[in-house]
């Protein structure tokens, strides 16, 4: 970001940029997205838009952040209730909510993952995988039984791990060979498997 919006004045037009790049990317489709377009939807000029933001590409950087932001928020406040679920309704109810966040405002996160500006969402991932992986932690210390189960650092990264890949991807291909729910439950069924291995190898020690 060229200049670092201090007074609230600065910080309305800043996340008015963000929220027409969104607008602008989602409209647009496969078509190239300009600068211009994104400051005549903000409503400002393109030299005002060039005080923010130095290019597109860090207007993109901006809108992929706000992304991760807000599956951050999503996920974080409800981590002690997911926690308590029984593994298959917690990867159900938050592969659900992700999707209700996905198709919210017109579907803009799901339009713009699939544009041109995939690849600064894919850089905004690793915050997500954190906020995951502290899913699991509250999910270990309420049922403490797994905690013997071996391998289980390795297992949860592989499975956040192979979750988000799955989410970008079905997301990403604009005619999916599956459906989300088809691949929930394929996620649903990979994590079982583990956990029923598990169950079976501590109850055998």
């Amino acid at each position: 970001m060229t200049r670092k919006p201090r007074q609230a004045r600065s910080i309305s037009t800043v996340n008015a940029i963000i929220e027409a790049g969104f607008i602008a990317v989602a409209d647009a489709g496969s078509t190239p997205v300009t600068t211009r377009q994104i400051a005549d939807i903000a409503g400002i000029s393109v030299g005002s838009l060039y005080e923010y933001f130095k290019n597109k590409e860090a207007i993109y950087d901006a809108m992929a952040e706000k992304f991760m932001t807000d599956v951050i928020s999503m996920i974080q406040p409800v981590l002690p209730v997911l926690a308590r679920l029984p593994a298959d309704e917690l990867i159900r109810t938050l592969m659900h909510r992700f999707r209700d966040l996905l198709d919210a405002n017109n579907q803009r996160y799901r339009k713009c993952v699939r544009t041109s500006i995939h690849a600064q969402f894919h850089q905004y991932l690793q915050p997500v995988s954190r906020v995951m992986m502290d899913l699991v932690m509250h999910y270990l210390m309420a049922n403490p039984k797994l905690m013997r189960a071996g391998k289980v650092q390795t297992m949860s990264y592989i499975f956040i791990s192979s979750g988000i890949y799955c989410v970008v991807r079905h997301v990403s291909d604009p005619a999916p060979p599956i459906s989300y729910d088809e691949m929930t439950e394929g996620v649903i069924d990979m994590v079982m498997s583990y956990l029923e291995k598990a169950s079976i190898e501590d109850y055998s020690s």
